[in-house]
């Protein structure tokens, strides 16, 4: 039986205008970055497939895709109880992700502008998706009464600093698992249309073909950088990111079950084939990938899953702060095990994969 978080009745800042979800380890983070750094990247090993992706950015395929049609406009009120909390708890994080990119990939745009003007229109192509998708969130959830204050956002919430060959990293695996929860999303109300409740999910096609591309832009920055692939502190460092950004996938798929129900998709087989088609296209870009066949992966995946809901569980009981903190050590220690038995499972060399194909 898969277990779910109840999702909670929205909180206010003002009518009409939604908290933003307290900040955890789950929640879409905002990042900053060493700026300099980033401008002083040497790109000339990859510079002209960096160039051919950033001719794509400009052309703006999608351009005239997200457009509130005449579907849109209608009441949705008859979308309720759980399932419209769901639906806003997803349409909320998926936003906030959404802007969070865009601020980050605005700031490297204007920060770099002078200093290595490829990659400032890179972003700035980029971050112009970024705030299309997130304006087109943020529109759907006022289709429900509610919103986000971006400019709230903005101030408020907290940012964090990653160095630049963790943004890379983070940044190129985010995209590729955005591609595929969207295109899976879509193919199956395309085979499946009693299920679209909402006329967002006709946009996924086009909106996941943004992601890929974004990917793609950061695959050809990875192999322009031989010191964030070709050694073996950087192979570290790659398992390390591909199983935070898959422990993380089926942590928050789990604790919204809701939403994937609500739209006929099976949690469980949902969250393996997102992380097993991620993995297989990281092979594109990284020296590894994980062992997704390994017996023993996704069970103890979904035992993170299963102890991070215990972890919410006791967090939001009414018991003391240190009977709390005490009772929050098991599945914490559980967790830090689990993922430590995953990160020892033995993964895949792509890069012998790929001699031996030539």
């Amino acid at each position: 039986m898969i277990k779910s978080l109840e999702t909670p009745e929205p909180q206010l800042l003002k009518p009409g205008i939604k908290a933003p979800v307290q900040e955890t380890l789950l929640t879409p983070r905002f990042y900053t970055t060493d700026f300099e750094a980033v401008a002083n990247l040497d790109i000339s090993a990859n510079e002209t497939e960096l160039r051919a992706i950033v001719e794509e950015l400009r052309a703006d395929y999608n351009r005239h895709h997200f457009v509130r049609d005449e579907e849109f406009k209608q009441s949705w009120d008859h979308i309720t109880g759980e399932k419209r909390r769901a639906f806003i708890d997803f349409l909320e994080r998926s936003c906030t992700s959404e802007f969070s990119g865009f601020l980050l990939f605005k700031e490297l745009s204007r920060r770099l502008k002078d200093k290595n003007p490829l990659l400032a229109d890179a972003f700035n192509f980029m971050a112009r998706d970024e705030a299309r998708h997130a304006g087109f969130l943020n529109k759907s959830m006022a289709d429900l009464n509610l919103s986000l204050d971006l400019s709230y956002l903005t101030k408020h919430r907290t940012y964090t600093f990653f160095p630049p060959e963790w943004i890379i990293y983070t940044v190129y695996l985010s995209e590729k698992i955005g591609y595929w929860r969207y295109i899976l999303v879509h193919r199956h109300i395309q085979a499946n249309p009693e299920y679209q409740f909402y006329p967002l999910f006709r946009k996924f096609e086009s909106w996941c073909q943004d992601e890929n591309r974004h990917g793609d832009f950061f695959k050809a920055l990875l192999r322009s950088q031989p010191q964030l692939w070709n050694n073996w502190t950087a192979r570290l460092w790659i398992r390390f990111f591909l199983l935070a950004v898959f422990a993380t996938h089926t942590i928050t798929v789990f604790e919204r079950v809701t939403f994937y129900e609500s739209i006929g998709i099976h949690p469980r087989k949902y969250n393996n084939k997102v992380i097993q088609e991620t993995n297989n296209t990281s092979a594109r870009a990284f020296p590894l990938i994980l062992n997704t066949n390994h017996p023993e992966f996704f069970w103890r995946l979904e035992q993170c899953s299963e102890n991070n809901l215990k972890l919410a569980a006791i967090s939001n009981s009414k018991r003391s702060k240190i009977t709390k903190f005490l009772q929050k050590i098991p599945p914490s220690l559980a967790i830090v095990w689990h993922m430590l038995r995953l990160y020892l499972i033995k993964p895949i060399d792509t890069e012998s994969i790929r001699e031996t194909v030539r």
